[in-house]
């Protein structure tokens, strides 16, 4: 009987999702009654805009409640495809599949690009599901480790150093999370010159796109290089710059022969996204835009105090993000002393410690390829913030 339910070499190899996994934790202490400062998930703290919530209701009330076309409904194909070329993409309603989140968007990507024997390079720290979703392909993860001097992010030469004969796709996250790290166009223009020379593929995970302070400015890396268009996946949603997680929207821009794969394979796992959060994103995309620009406004106050306090608690490190909603800090300089009963060996032991005794819920480094760091989401109420922090700094003052 045992050998009946012998779990598949492939998905028993896969970890579960640290930033889930935190996340679970700290709810199993709210359940208790604990008040936990959580900042686990890169998720906004907002509701959807009720203009977006409006158009579901409509759906449903028009009765647009069964199967979709595998790839999406036209009309959110179609107004996608007008998005990115007003960024200067050449690309036609059927070079976009309409997927239930960017998340399934990217595992779709890997599975109709990726098999045995190729290599995805990926710039560390990374997204948590990067190298366990190209395990799941069979292929091989390349992880270029960055530097916190450059504001990790990978270097030209870094790049060039890791291409091998079997590399096939690129996988590049600006803005990034866990990071905020924004590449600069001429950052990314290095990248793509490489890119071209060697014949690579490049998915281009852009979900923060339009989460962006100061400075910086996000750019879509197919739109850098005419040659670019035809080696590009661009990957993004609606669930991060409107405030809908939950409805699991997402899509990939790509060549029409890659659409046309992933659009078969899409068609025998799901069938198609949901119908009634088709219809929402698409009033998110053609509606009033103010409700981006207002979250935006808010998620940069909340970056100037996350980024100031943590400045000013000894023993912290941390590089200013640009982009994201996401403070990543180095505790390295904790590794060895004692905090909440126990020594810390490391960012995980860290996390635990930290959840335990001060009841702060933070994510360890090590699930996005970078121990001694440790991610905090600031997608949450300032006041939350506010509290979180002065217990995290009596947490570390402890002796």
């Amino acid at each position: 009987m045992a050998t009946s339910r012998r779990i598949s070499e492939r998905a028993s190899q896969i970890e579960p999702s640290a930033t889930i996994a935190a996340a679970a934790r700290a709810k199993l202490l709210k359940s208790q009654g604990v008040h936990v400062y959580d900042f686990t998930l890169g998720e906004p703290d907002f509701a959807t805009p009720e203009h977006i919530c409006e158009a579901a209701r409509s759906a449903i009330a028009k009765g647009q409640t069964h199967y979709t076309p595998s790839s999406g409904i036209p009309e959110l194909r179609r107004a996608i495809a007008k998005r990115y070329q007003s960024l200067g993409i050449k690309c036609e309603a059927s070079q976009v599949i309409v997927s239930n989140g960017a998340k399934h968007s990217i595992h779709n990507v890997l599975t109709a690009l990726c098999g045995p024997g190729d290599e995805v390079i990926i710039p560390a720290p990374y997204w948590v599901s990067y190298s366990e979703l190209v395990k799941l392909t069979g292929a091989t993860a390349r992880i270029v480790e960055t530097s916190p001097d450059a504001g990790f992010k990978m270097t030209p030469q870094e790049f060039r150093d890791t291409i091998g004969p079997n590399s096939r796709l690129l996988m590049l996250n600006s803005p990034c999370n866990p990071t905020g790290s924004v590449y600069t166009p001429d950052e990314l223009r290095g990248l793509a010159e490489i890119v071209l020379e060697k014949d690579l593929l490049v998915l281009s995970d852009e979900i923060y796109e339009h989460l962006v302070y100061g400075s910086a400015k996000s750019a879509v890396f197919a739109a850098l290089h005419p040659g670019l268009i035809d080696r590009t996946v661009t990957v993004s949603g609606v669930s991060k710059s409107y405030a809908m997680t939950g409805w699991r929207i997402g899509w990939a821009v790509s060549p029409v022969e890659i659409a046309q794969a992933i659009d078969s394979l899409q068609s025998q796992e799901t069938s198609n996204p949901c119908s009634v959060s088709q219809f929402a994103a698409l009033a998110a995309l053609e509606g009033d835009q103010a409700c981006v620009a207002m979250m935006l406004v808010e998620f940069a106050r909340r970056r100037e105090f996350v980024v100031n306090r943590l400045q000013s608690i000894p023993g912290l490190r941390i590089i200013e993000p640009h982009g994201a909603f996401y403070a990543f800090f180095s505790v390295r300089s904790h590794f060895g002393k004692r905090l909440g009963g126990r020594v810390v060996a490391d960012s995980e032991t860290f996390c635990s410690a930290a959840l335990d005794s001060a009841h702060v819920a933070l994510v360890p480094g090590s699930a996005f390829g970078a121990e001694g760091y440790v991610r905090m989401s600031f997608a949450c109420d300032i006041v939350e913030i506010q509290q979180g922090l002065n217990r995290l700094e009596l947490f570390l003052s402890e002796k």
